[in-house]
């Protein structure tokens, strides 16, 4: 029996699986949502303080809960969906609706009691002192 070759074929069935691969949902899909949930951050460090600025766009002030201890920054919130339509048709939403929660974990002791917060355009910026004894912490090295 003789069969006929039909590259062609081969290469469709190629493109369906590549096309099926793009389109069906990422199995990893509840730890890509986690990564999305938490809010960017940027972290600078002086000899005087630290400075965390985080992305929250969208979010109110009244929304986030901040807790600051010696070592690490907790910021809590809600993102509310505010758009509830009545409209007939089909909505597909990529931003994320719903509470988070990120803990950073700060390089050093800071006094939280002196924590300066501001709120601007979607950006919340900590300024966070160091603890005096870490602003002029000097370490002597021996060698030998």
């Amino acid at each position: 029996m003789l069969l006929r070759y039909h590259p062609w074929q081969e290469i469709n069935d190629i493109q369906r699986q590549l096309e099926r691969l793009f389109t069906d949902k990422i199995p990893n899909e509840s730890l890509e949502r986690e990564l999305i949930k938490s809010p960017a951050a940027e972290l600078k460090e002086t000899d005087e303080a630290i400075y965390l600025r985080l992305e929250l766009p969208g979010m109110s002030a009244k929304d986030l809960d901040i807790q600051v201890t010696k070592n690490s920054v907790s910021i809590t919130g809600e993102r509310k969906n505010s758009s509830h339509s009545q409209a007939e048709g089909v909505t597909k939403s990529e931003f994320f609706y719903g509470k988070f929660q990120r803990v950073i974990p700060l390089p050093s002791h800071v006094q939280n009691t002196q924590v300066v917060a501001d709120y601007q355009d979607g950006i919340l910026s900590l300024t966070l002192p160091k603890v005096q004894a870490e602003q002029n912490k000097v370490v002597k090295v021996n060698l030998g």
